[in-house]
């Protein structure tokens, strides 16, 4: 059994009926169990001002130390104007201050993109990658999950419905796991499950 690993889920939308927050709760129900997640999260966030790190609000130092314990980063995001929402740039913003104490440096990471439309999000993902470079995010190249029609996926309920769309859920998260693993494990390390010993 691979050791635990706690994951900082970070979801981009703040509607309650969102997509993407039925989206963020179906990949917890299918992970491995070894992956714990935390969903943290960013409406509260006050914009981020590099006047306030003087004396920082106390939502800022929240949302930093909660991500700070985490081993990795599951990023879920709708797409707004072809780019990821204005309160998830901020939430990246935020936990990158102050200067050399950022929070995501590091962390093996993946994005889920979803929407209602055709186009899976693919600018928001794509966005959101080009700032992980930045962040030193090393992220998951493949599966991708550019969710497209997601909008009759689900029930009343907001259980995931559509069963091709949890297979393709349930593989990208395994593989995700497997990603979590190979990063945090490092170049030579033998896991305790597979030692010759």
């Amino acid at each position: 059994m691979p050791k635990q690993r706690k994951i900082a889920i970070i979801v981009g939308s703040l509607r309650e009926g969102s997509y993407n927050k039925k989206i963020a709760r179906a990949l917890i129900a299918l992970a491995p169990e070894h992956l714990a997640f935390d969903t943290v999260g960013i409406g509260d966030l006050p914009l981020y001002n590099e006047d306030s790190e003087k004396n920082p609000p106390a939502a800022w130092t929240e949302f930093r130390a909660r991500v700070g314990t985490c081993e990795a980063l599951l990023f879920v995001t709708p797409e707004y104007n072809r780019s990821m929402p204005g309160v998830l740039k901020n939430a990246i913003d935020v936990g990158s201050r102050p200067y050399g104490s950022s929070v995501w440096e590091k962390k093996p990471g993946a994005i889920v993109s979803a929407t209602p439309g055709a186009l899976g999000a693919f600018g928001a993902n794509h966005h959101l990658r080009q700032s992980c470079v930045f962040l030193d995010v090393p992220l998951m190249q493949q599966p991708e999950a550019y969710l497209g029609h997601v909008g009759k996926a689900f029930g009343d309920d907001g259980s995931l419905t559509d069963e091709g769309l949890k297979k393709l859920l349930t593989r990208f998260v395994s593989a995700y796991a497997d990603w979590v693993e190979k990063i945090l494990r490092g170049p030579g390390e033998i896991a305790s499950d597979q030692h010759p010993g």
